[in-house]
C-alpha cells in the first residue's frame, strides 16, 4: 500500500450534515466580518472598536439572522394550510414585517450588548446604515457561497 493512500481515502469522504453545516456558518461568519470590517475602514458612518469586536458582532448577527429566519418559517408553517387570498395575504404580510422589523430588534441587541463598541450612524439613527451593512453582509455571503459551489 502507497503511504499516502490513507489520505486519498480520507479525502474522498463525503462530509456529514453537521460538517456542512460548519463549513456554511464559518463562511458566513468570516465573510460578514471581513465586509465589517472593511465598511469601518471606508465608510464614515460605520465604526467599530477593533477586531475582536467585528468578530463579536458577526456571530451574533449570525445567531440572529438564522433565529428570525426560523421566527419567519414558523409562521409562514401556521399559514401554510389556509386557503385563501387573505390567508396568502396575512402570511406575506408577517414575513415582511417579521424580516422588517428584525433589523430593528438586531440593531437594538447590538446597542444592548456593545454599546458605543460599534456604531452605525446616519439616516433612522443609523437604521438605514444598518440595513445597508447587512445587505452587503447578505450578498457577500450569497457570492462566496456561489463561487464554493461553482468550484465543486
Amino acid at each position: 500500500m502507497k503511504p499516502h493512500h490513507h489520505i486519498v481515502a480520507a479525502a474522498a469522504e463525503m462530509p456529514t450534515t453537521r460538517q456542512r453545516l460548519f463549513v456554511r456558518y464559518l463562511i458566513a461568519i468570516l465573510t460578514d466580518l471581513a465586509v465589517l470590517n472593511l465598511l469601518a475602514e471606508h465608510w464614515h458612518r460605520v465604526t467599530v472598536d477593533g477586531f475582536t469586536v467585528a468578530l463579536a458582532v458577526a456571530l451574533l448577527l449570525q445567531l440572529l439572522l438564522q433565529l428570525t429566519l426560523i421566527l419567519e418559517l414558523r409562521v409562514a408553517g401556521w399559514f401554510e394550510h389556509r386557503p385563501g387570498m387573505a390567508w396568502r395575504f396575512g402570511r406575506y404580510f408577517c414575513a415582511w414585517l417579521i424580516l422588517f422589523s428584525s433589523k430593528f430588534v438586531m440593531l437594538w441587541v447590538l446597542d444592548l450588548a456593545f454599546d458605543d463598541a460599534i456604531l452605525f450612524t446616519g439616516p433612522m439613527h443609523g437604521a438605514s446604515t444598518f440595513i445597508a451593512a447587512l445587505i452587503a453582509m447578505l450578498a457577500c455571503e450569497e457570492l462566496v457561497i456561489r463561487v464554493y459551489r461553482a468550484l465543486g
